[in-house]
């Protein structure tokens, strides 16, 4: 699946954006309430749209079906000024029936139906790239990391200098918040 420009930067910021709603400061998974509170705010949320697509499109998680996996990588190799509307959709993707009454809201927008396309293209990325470790177990060539680096060469590494000493258990990265609160002049609690 290649990715346009467009695409390439708004996956980060909506699976970003799911991931701050998915746990309180306590760690407790709050997903379905904090997107449930989200929803319900569908008609404040319409005036970000235009600027921060993926801070309303999350509202749509887990909302659409995808009748046609190959329509929808192809919209995702667009430019956002190529997309189509999506009432073109209708054959490639369905919405679940909870997501339809906020798909109204949002439609009744000037930039509703465009919205609504790149919505569900975030949520299909979304989608693929939970599938996608699944898929790469089957396929043990490696290839697929060499690709998708040569394909977003520019600023673009599978693994950042950060990553290298990053903590990677939940007791190291517990360990490592104390320490940067003592840093900050927090006390320890033992």
């Amino acid at each position: 699946m290649k990715l346009s420009p467009y695409f390439y930067d708004l996956r980060k910021a909506y699976q970003a954006e799911l991931d701050d709603l998915i746990s309180d400061s306590e760690g407790k998974d709050v997903l379905r309430k904090r997107l449930a509170q989200k929803r319900s705010e569908i008609g404040f949320l319409v005036q970000m749209m235009e600027f921060s697509p993926e801070m309303v499109a999350v509202v749509f998680h887990q909302g659409f079906r995808f009748g046609k996996p190959a329509a929808m990588e192809q919209v995702l190799g667009l430019h956002a000024d190529k997309l189509p509307d999506w009432h073109s959709l209708g054959h490639a993707v369905t919405l679940e029936p909870w997501a339809a009454s906020l798909a109204q809201t949002v439609l009744r927008e000037p930039q509703g139906a465009s919205f609504m396309t790149v919505a569900a293209a975030l949520e299909y990325l979304h989608q693929q790239a939970r599938m996608a470790p699944v898929a790469a177990g089957a396929d043990d060539d490696g290839d697929d990391a060499d690709e998708e680096a040569a394909e977003h060469d520019d600023d673009f590494s599978a693994l950042s200098a950060d990553d290298a000493r990053d903590p990677h258990t939940s007791r190291s990265r517990e360990e490592a918040s104390a320490d940067w609160l003592a840093e900050q002049g927090f006390e320890r609690k033992d």
